[in-house]
């Protein structure tokens, strides 16, 4: 295994960079990301299975060619999530080191001054229409599109792309549905998510957002005169109290549609992997439906392939210390949850897929603090029944191809797979 710095030989910090911020008393090479991917798509980049190793928090190069710290320690991401002195936003954003050239998550925002209100706001309008009482009642309807979708993949030709009949169109479907989104245009919200989460194509990025957006609020007006029992009317009723304007509704709809069903998608087709990768585990599942909540916390804490961006971005509010490192007010820090979960300090036998484990399954795949993800208890519901489902409703479900023929989405935000063939 290459030392850190062997990763992207050649590649050196400049203190003069755009979006670096912090003294520079040496030169030194810097691991360059995006790293390239393991021998298939379970295993962790050598790249990131070396910063962990290193146990350090570390710089690297971006994707977008800026500098950013880098944590993967399971304590550090941890803390850091949990650290007021971290945000997203940045008093200058237009210096701010740049993670990608993704339209979502690719550098800082620019609400410094009011970010933590605009966060606690959000939260108390959100958190109502995602509470985990509302999520269970959606859970017969989940069901019902599930069995829907594997009978059309039960009918059709074999092999199949899971991809294609299962993972992409249930999380939309169900966004959709709770959205008040018409379901019908889920192939241009495929294609503007695609688009905005691309990390090196910027101009292509922000086009699709454009697009999205007012897609989103033209959407909004039309339901002014037509309200239903979804989140986006429920945020047109709460606009005179919260004084919402329009385009803050279309903006948070937009963000609640990429995340609803980008993240969902690419656990359901990992998840799958990695039952098909490890029959025993598979067989565990079939014979003991007793064992599906513990299964999908362990799939969600080995079933992200991470992306090429590193992790999510924060930006230091003033200056701090962890782990002998000070990180500079203004420095961008990238957290990896996705290593972290890999971390033996925090579980046993880490890169061991067991969906027994006795210990808690406390990964950070939902990050952590006060940005815990919103839709974490979507997220559970859904694979919750895709997986007591799925390898009952095909008990020979097995992978069409060698798992080393899996390809991964290189280029975008959230990661995942170009595709699943599978057959039974």
């Amino acid at each position: 295994m290459p030392h850190r710095d062997q990763i992207n030989p050649g590649v050196e910090e400049n203190r003069d960079a755009p979006g670096y911020f912090g003294t520079v008393t040496t030169t030194e090479k810097l691991p360059q990301l995006p790293f390239q991917p393991g021998k298939n798509v379970m295993d962790v980049p050598p790249g990131f299975r070396q910063l962990l190793a290193d146990r350090k928090i570390t710089k690297v190069r971006t994707t977008a060619g800026d500098v950013a710290w880098i944590a993967t320690r399971y304590s550090d991401v941890r803390a850091l999530f949990a650290d007021p002195r971290l945000g997203r936003s940045h008093p200058e954003p237009e210096k701010a080191a740049k993670i990608s050239a993704s339209a979502i998550l690719g550098g800082a925002t620019d609400n410094y001054e009011t970010e933590r209100e605009d966060h606690t706001r959000m939260r108390r309008l959100l958190t109502p229409a995602f509470s985990a009482r509302r999520m269970g009642l959606l859970r017969p309807q989940v069901s019902g599109l599930i069995a829907d979708l594997l009978d059309r993949m039960a009918a059709g030709q074999k092999p199949a792309d899971l991809h294609e009949q299962l993972s992409f169109p249930l999380p939309v479907l169900v966004i959709c549905a709770l959205l008040g989104v018409p379901a019908a245009d889920r192939e241009k919200f495929r294609s503007w998510s695609v688009a905005m989460g691309n990390l090196v194509d910027a101009p292509l990025a922000q086009a699709a957002m454009g697009e999205f957006f007012t897609y989103m609020r033209d959407l909004v007006e039309h339901k002014r005169s037509d309200l239903g029992e979804d989140v986006i009317s429920d945020l047109i009723s709460a606009a005179p109290e919260w004084k919402l304007e329009t385009d803050e509704i279309a903006s948070l709809s937009t963000g609640l549609l990429f995340a609803g069903h980008e993240t969902t998608m690419t656990r359901i087709d990992m998840g799958t992997v990695l039952l098909l990768s490890n029959p025993t585990q598979a067989d565990a599942l079939r014979a003991d439906p007793a064992l599906v909540p513990s299964a999908v916390e362990e799939i969600l804490r080995l079933g992200s392939t991470g992306g090429g961006s590193g992790g999510l971005v924060r930006y230091a509010r003033e200056d701090l210390e962890i782990s002998g490192v000070t990180i500079r007010a203004g420095e961008a820090i990238l957290l990896s949850a996705t290593t972290a979960n890999h971390d033996e300090t925090a579980f046993d036998d880490p890169d061991t897929f067991n969906i027994t484990r006795k210990s808690a399954n406390q990964h950070m795949s939902f990050a952590h603090g006060a940005h815990f993800c919103i839709g974490a208890s979507l997220a559970r519901i859904e694979l919750q029944e895709v997986f007591s489902v799925l390898l009952n409703r095909f008990p020979t479900l097995r992978l069409a191809v060698p798992v080393e023929e899996l390809r991964l989405r290189k280029d975008a935000l959230t990661g995942g797979l170009m595709g699943l063939p599978v057959t039974w």
